[in-house]
């Protein structure tokens, strides 16, 4: 634990699941932020160590909400809402890393986390909906095309994204077993019915996209990561496919506009997205092939809880973020 009187102190509620773990981590190590408390219900008692920092989880009604200036909820899906509502009402600032709060969901009047996207009313903000790691690798490799009015109207978005074995959480499981995913690939949540689909079209509609969307993740026999492949529909072939990304994204820190397709090396223990494009030949339609990579449970989860509780207090917005 930090000693300083200059430190800010959080906590983290669901700190067991491997987003909450990473953004203990993270915590432990930032030289702002003092971890007063990090609960795990089915683990309390238990002690989590980074070096020589340790902290003992606690069960979520012992945790001293009011205590925290911001808290972190990686609580399950559906679990989290609640928790949010209580650890504002204490008095704390709250990011929440679940769905419950995300665009889609029928939450209202919350900021949307990505701030890449739109930093507006992040600052202020007394809850703040941290984006899923599938929203965040598509988004952000769509987002530019669809404000520069690029994406044809009407047109499909198709994106392929294929995630490592984490993005799954670490809830026992027979089909995420090693012997289960080693040496396969395979679909899921296929029919455009995955959970993250809500999310990314309110995000789509609301800078302006017009388009539909056909999302298809794949499981990966690796542990972490994410690569997203992103077929658009351009209303006129781009001369520069790289154009508008450096346009976009030219000032933001975590943002790595590059000329190759990425691969998950580049990525992985890193809080950035790494994009790329090409315009592929032979097409009856201008179209653009657009690559993006993250760590899912950095800037796919963790690290942008953190970019998002760094900017909500007024800090560097890369502090403690790993690069």
């Amino acid at each position: 634990m930090h000693s300083c009187v200059n430190t800010i102190p959080v906590g983290v509620l669901g700190a067991s699941g491997y987003a909450g773990r990473e953004l203990c981590s993270l915590l432990m190590q930032h030289p702002r932020f003092n971890l007063t408390f990090a609960t795990a219900n089915n683990q309390r008692g238990e002690t989590f160590s980074v070096g020589h920092r340790r902290i003992e989880f606690t069960d979520g009604e012992n945790a001293d909400l009011s205590s925290a200036a911001i808290v972190f909820s990686a609580l399950p899906h559906g679990a989290s809402a609640e928790w949010v509502k209580r650890a504002a009402k204490s008095g704390a600032r709250v990011v929440d890393l679940s769905s419950d709060l995300r665009p889609g969901s029928g939450a209202s009047g919350i900021p949307y986390g990505m701030p890449e996207l739109d930093r507006t009313g992040i600052d202020t903000a007394a809850i703040v909906a941290n984006p899923g790691c599938y929203p965040t690798a598509i988004l952000l490799a769509v987002a530019p095309l669809i404000r520069a009015g690029l994406v044809a109207e009407k047109g499909q978005i198709i994106a392929n994204a294929a995630s490592g074995v984490t993005g799954a959480g670490n809830s026992p499981r027979r089909d995420m077993l090693f012997a289960e995913v080693s040496g396969d690939y395979r679909a899921y949540g296929v029919g455009n019915g995955h959970r993250h689909v809500p999310e990314m079209k309110a995000t789509v509609a609301a800078i302006g996209g017009s388009s539909s969307l056909l999302f298809t993740p794949h499981l990966l026999p690796v542990a972490r990561g994410i690569l997203a492949t992103v077929t658009v529909p351009l209303t006129e072939p781009i001369a520069d496919p790289l154009e508008p990304f450096k346009r976009a994204y030219g000032g933001e820190p975590l943002v790595e506009i590059v000329a190759e397709p990425p691969s998950l090396k580049d990525v992985v223990n890193r809080g950035v997205v790494r994009i790329s494009a090409v315009s592929p030949v032979g097409m009856d339609q201008p179209t653009l092939l657009v690559f993006s990579a993250i760590d899912n449970l950095l800037k796919g989860a963790a690290s942008q809880a953190l970019q998002n509780a760094n900017l909500m207090l007024g800090l560097s917005e890369t502090m403690g973020i790993p690069s």
